[in-house]
């Protein structure tokens, strides 16, 4: 998955799809410790996945909250 793919998905999509690769990671885990595992390289694919899917929300999370920052104060009182 590439980066700009990721970064057209919504974001709770985005966070259902994270945990779907999680499990999906712990399931290769367990398939590479009883030697079941075709490809190892299918692990660090997930991982990146994982990593991109992970940063991406936090870009998104900052981006929220420099927004909310840059707000105007209402004034008080008046």
């Amino acid at each position: 998955m590439k980066i700009f793919e990721v970064r057209e998905i919504p974001e709770t999509e985005l966070e259902k799809r994270m945990k779907d690769e999680e499990e999906n990671l712990v399931h290769l885990k367990f398939q590479k410790a009883t030697s079941q595992l075709e490809s190892p390289i299918k692990i660090r694919n997930v991982r990146r996945d994982i990593a991109k899917m992970k940063t991406v929300l936090r870009e998104r999370a900052i981006a929220r909250a420099a927004a909310q920052k840059t707000e105007p104060e209402k004034p008080k009182g008046s």
